[in-house]
């Protein structure tokens, strides 16, 4: 095999890359991943694919994404296809293939996101067969008959006692958060939650448009749970336009309240990024506090 690497990444020797179930690779490029694993763009004589690559692990890393891209593919909500999952030396790798990508209409990723929270939970609960694996956690999906008890108890206690373990809240801070907490279950109490297969990790960074201009999401930490988690999370940091909400709601119109409710997700989402980035996330999570507090 003749092979032309771009190297950026020093993991992927000839060697580790023909244990791959892949023939006449010409090209290996590093590309953007996210911060949980390396990826790399594999290119064949035939065909392109998406390779991620997580060091000194098993290939059971991976079975979270791979059953929230098995069940995208279920709803009919374009992801990509999973080629092959396996463990090379001590790497877990999962292939995938590799969307091409265009532009295209913020209205039609809205009804995407739609049509995905449209699907049922199995067996009426809320959670999931696979935990949440990230970089920096590992949070529990046991099935449950309560929302509040997987979000609250099973996310938000979670993270709460992660941060303060990391020194990245003293005692003040935890018990802040603990004096916000009742009020949290309380928001929930008044909403009528229903579990339905989420993203679970929608910010901007896990959606694109493909050439043909369709919408697609990538990168799951899949479960089922309240629709609100997930627009909640695409609040933080910003990537999703008016028109978005617009062709969500007209499918799937929100509940009163929803705008309070949102604020715990954000919540959720900013005390996940303080456990994994640090303190400069801190300000933004007692913000957070602070309002929901006051709300």
């Amino acid at each position: 095999m003749n092979f032309i690497f771009y190297w950026e990444v020093p993991i992927l020797k000839r060697e580790w890359l023909q244990q791959l179930p892949l023939k006449n690779i010409v090209n290996v490029q590093a590309v953007g991943g996210g911060d949980v694993n390396q990826a790399y763009r594999v290119q064949t004589k035939e065909k392109t694919y998406f390779l991620l690559v997580q060091p000194q692990a098993d290939k059971s890393f991976y079975e979270g994404e791979i059953a929230g891209l098995n069940d995208f593919k279920r709803a009919g909500v374009l992801a990509p296809e999973v080629i092959a999952n396996g463990r090379i030396n001590s790497d877990a790798y999962l292939l995938l293939n590799y969307l091409e990508q265009g532009n295209g209409s913020q209205a039609d990723l809205g009804r995407l996101v739609a049509k995905l929270h449209q699907v049922k939970s199995p067996n009426s609960k809320f959670g999931y067969s696979f935990p949440y694996s990230g970089s920096s956690i590992t949070l529990d999906n046991t099935w449950s008959t309560s929302w509040i008890e997987l979000f609250v108890g099973k996310r938000l206690d979670v993270l709460a006692a992660a941060i303060e373990r990391k020194g990245l809240w003293n005692e003040e801070d935890k018990n802040f958060y603990l004096q916000i907490r009742p009020k949290i279950i309380h928001l929930l109490e008044e909403h009528h939650s229903q579990p339905v297969l989420l993203h679970g990790d929608l910010w901007g960074g896990n959606y694109l448009f493909l050439a043909d201009k369709r919408p697609a999401l990538i990168d799951p930490a899949a479960f089922f749970g309240d629709r609100e988690f997930d627009i909640g999370v695409t609040t933080v940091f910003g990537g999703f336009s008016k028109q978005f909400y617009q062709s969500y709601m007209k499918v799937l119109p929100l509940t009163k309240g929803y705008e309070q409710r949102l604020d715990l997700y954000r919540l959720y989402y900013l005390m996940l990024h303080l456990n994994k980035f640090g303190s400069s996330y801190a300000g933004g999570v007692t913000r957070l506090l602070q309002e929901i507090k006051t709300s």
